[in-house]
């Protein structure tokens, strides 16, 4: 029987604990995408107690901000939801997390959990209701009082050079501001365009929203179409002179209508005055922001990032009482495809195509995905158009082998720009250690089934390329 959770975790072979344990665990972390709040790497924030950094805490307004993985896990173990999102004390909240982990036999948040235990407080036995409380006692001490227990201490503990965090275009970006010129914060921390909130001209809060993106540029009202257009703009270019590196796009489906900015004007009339929309015209309003951000993202060499497939918000009872990402999200089922290759060949047509990563929530697309990057390549930089690291209900021992079978069958496995959080907490960097692992034990099984040769330094080049160097090379940091 192997030993739990030790050094080779994951490592079935010799080539695989060569590989990452001689490259992959060396290599820095580019985290390009995920939900950390700039505000705290700034203020270098401590937390209290374990619970507050794994589960969260109340905000001004009175809803929580946390780990919505692991408040999903605790209400499949039947816990109440002031122990999850409520003010019960910590170490009941933590308790009631604690019992669910031991439930969750399979699910790559019980390993997670390990791996911060392990890499961020040197703790290395499994976490029971029996070992609990020593070890929520040894991890308040180090939050409380180890100096390199803060925000950007975990961030150096984790050897990250660059976090992409998620930002609304309408954001002053004050904290990448003061980050960028504070000599002590060695880690880059890049904004990234979200314009979700501008695209979704179907949803709640979408009017409220334009007046504010009127007023960030400066303007009374966004009057028309070519407004809209021109008010992202500049909020892009403001993004881009502050380090934006990539663009985010949360979208239900990847919509496509060939519409013209005269015909999204019309639709864009329709909405302020508040009469209802088509699906046709919602989907070419879209499409004629898309398509004409896509070409900016090239013109100023961002990152276009595309999430989609994600059924949000299903329980309408939580999501009235705690808003959205709180755990309450499944996988849909799109034909988004022909909407993908459409966009893209439209940009690709005038030239103006963006390097582009795709990520679908439903593992079924994989292959659609793996097939349909090659077709969009260039000569501008290896690997393009991306297939996106395995996604939320994906980022499991399962899903990440999937995505990266897929990518090697049908692609170039070897110029994958590789892992991101997409998490709100500052040790989910294990995350990357977690994804290396099951890289190098892939790759490593390849290797000794004759599958690809025994040669090192191509082995290296390949690990040490889509641990780092890859992302590294792709986004210009």
């Amino acid at each position: 029987m192997k030993a739990f959770m030790d050094k080779d975790f994951l490592l079935e072979t010799e080539t695989a604990r060569h590989l990452y344990h001689d490259y992959a665990s060396k290599q820095p972390l580019a985290d390009y995408h995920c939900h950390l709040n700039p505000q705290e790497i700034y203020e270098d924030r401590r937390f209290n107690n374990l619970a507050e950094v794994w589960l969260g805490g109340q905000n001004p307004d009175g809803s929580f901000a946390g780990d919505h993985y692991k408040w999903r896990l605790m209400r499949s173990n039947g816990v109440e939801e002031c122990y999850i999102t409520g003010n019960k004390p910590a170490f009941e909240r933590f308790m009631k997390l604690v019992e669910a982990l031991e439930m969750a036999i399979g699910n790559p948040m019980y390993h997670w959990c390990h791996l911060e235990l392990q890499q961020f407080f040197g703790i290395y036995e499994p976490l029971t209701t029996e070992s609990a409380q020593r070890i929520w006692d040894r991890c308040n001490d180090l939050l409380q009082n180890d100096p390199n227990m803060t925000a950007r201490g975990l961030i150096r503990k984790a050897n990250v050079d660059m976090i992409g965090t998620t930002d609304d275009p309408i954001d002053s970006l004050q904290w990448h501001g003061k980050i960028a010129t504070d000599g002590t914060i060695s880690c880059k921390v890049c904004p990234s365009y979200r314009p979700d909130k501008a695209v979704n001209i179907h949803k709640a809060g979408w009017k409220e929203y334009m007046c504010a993106l009127a007023a960030s540029v400066g303007k009374a009202s966004l009057a028309t179409m070519a407004d809209v257009l021109d008010a992202l703009t500049e909020r892009l270019e403001y993004f881009h002179a502050r380090g934006c590196k990539a663009s985010d796009h949360g979208l239900d489906y990847v919509p496509y209508q060939d519409y013209s900015v005269q015909q999204a004007d019309a639709v864009y009339q329709k909405a302020l005055a508040g009469q209802a929309l088509t699906t046709e015209e919602i989907e070419g309003y879209q499409t004629v922001i898309l398509r004409h951000l896509g070409k900016h993202y090239h013109r100023l060499d961002i990152a276009m990032q595309l999430h989609y497939s994600c059924l949000r918000n299903n329980n309408q009872r939580i999501f009235k009482l705690q808003g959205p990402d709180t755990g309450v999200d499944a996988i849909a089922q799109n034909t988004c495809g022909g909407n993908i290759s459409r966009l893209l060949s439209d940009l690709d047509e005038a030239g103006c195509c963006p390097k582009t990563i795709l990520y679908s929530l439903n593992p079924a697309d994989n292959a659609q995905l793996g097939t349909l990057i090659g077709c969009f390549q260039d000569s501008s930089i290896p690997g393009k158009i991306q297939h996106g690291s395995a996604w939320w209900f994906n980022d499991n021992k399962t899903g990440m082998e999937e995505q990266m079978r897929s990518l090697g069958n049908l692609g170039l496995l070897g110029n994958f720009v590789g892992m991101l959080t997409d998490s709100r907490s500052f040790l989910s960097y294990a995350r990357h250690d977690y994804f290396r692992r099951i890289l190098c034990n892939l790759i490593g099984n390849w290797v000794e089934n004759g599958e690809y040769p025994n040669i090192d330094a191509s082995l290296k080049r390949i690990v040490e390329g889509i641990s780092f160097n890859n992302a590294k090379r792709y986004f210009g940091l």
